[in-house]
């Protein structure tokens, strides 16, 4: 059975930037820190974190007054991040840059005047943060409004349609949202869009990976959570491809059925999935007759972020 790897996967920039603050915090303060909801949608992540002192959260109010409090990479709504500000915690904030460029672009459009749509998955922490960045009193009583597939396009009916603009989760299926995008086109002929793609770099590399990956295998295991949403995207695309495609945490997720009668598997990660537990499901594999992992070659990633400004000031400050 050959394992065929895809390239890239596993952490992108924000995600290594999200574990290294709270990694960093830990060092500085001390156990106990606080994170509000998990930093990444990663079990092994979070119980690692968690082991190490930090303490997972779902709302500030489970937070002690003048504690050190970490916001997820998803990002938090404004309410949120005033409620933060108002009880002297000290806040680090995690939140992808891609993820705050989204909250900026919905900020100046609530300013406009305009009706924002978003497309994104109700419920999700990055949805909820998006949509939380809407003012109480906007200019003209505008309106922000979630759809997630073309269905919810058609039924949908917003103030201004003459003065409308759209914006999108990061982490979604480039091929499903363009669909949703074309959908709001036809309805709403003058919306307006990103200047540049609301979904991120690393979401539309993993995902053009999985869909040349899934060509030359005929099982594609996809090392991520049940609740990362870029893992979940992976492994539809590769169903739609023909391809079976699993989830996987990690390597005891993996049935010795779906082996039987493989004769190429083809391995990729999510964004939150670090690369060990990767090579836990290659060495899983070769247990069932799997030869050497050969890396396929795909779209190299050099890009990386700061530290939040306050934090890089505590590490300058504790030398």
């Amino acid at each position: 059975m050959d394992i065929l790897l895809a390239n890239p996967r596993g952490f992108c920039a924000g995600v290594d930037r999200a574990i290294e603050i709270v990694e960093r915090a830990l060092g500085l303060f001390g156990a106990p820190i606080y994170v509000r909801h998990e930093v990444v949608h990663n079990r092994f992540v979070v119980d690692r974190l968690a082991r190490a002192g930090a303490v997972f959260v779902d709302e500030l109010s489970q937070v002690p007054d003048n504690a050190t409090v970490i916001f997820s990479a998803h990002g938090v709504s404004k309410a949120v991040r005033t409620e933060g500000g108002g009880r002297g915690l000290q806040v680090f904030d995690a939140t992808c840059p891609l993820v705050t460029k989204v909250h900026m672009e919905v900020a100046r459009h609530c300013k406009a005047g305009q009706d924002v749509i978003l497309i994104g998955h109700a419920g999700h922490p990055e949805v909820e943060g998006t949509l939380g960045q809407w003012m109480q009193n906007p200019p003209r009583g505008n309106s922000i409004y979630l759809v997630e597939n073309p269905e919810d396009v058609s039924a949908l009916e917003v103030n201004f349609p003459e003065n409308l603009a759209y914006v999108t989760q990061t982490t979604l299926s480039v091929d499903d949202t363009q669909a949703v995008i074309l959908a709001l086109q036809e309805k709403f002929p003058g919306i307006g869009g990103p200047k540049h793609d609301d979904i991120c770099y690393a979401t539309q590399n993993r995902q053009d990976a999985v869909k040349s990956l899934a060509q030359k295998v005929d099982l594609l295991l996809v090392v991520g959570s049940v609740n990362s949403s870029n893992s979940n995207r992976l492994r539809e695309l590769a169903e739609k491809a023909g391809t079976a495609s699993f989830l996987v945490d990690g390597a005891e997720d993996i049935k010795e059925e779906w082996l039987s009668g493989i004769s190429a598997v083809g391995v990729t990660a999510g964004a939150s999935a670090p690369e060990s537990l990767v090579q836990g499901v290659i060495e899983r594999l070769k247990q069932s007759g799997g030869i050497s992992a050969q890396e396929e070659t795909g779209k190299p990633e050099t890009i990386e972020f700061a530290l939040p400004r306050e934090l890089r000031i505590s590490i300058k400050n504790s030398h």
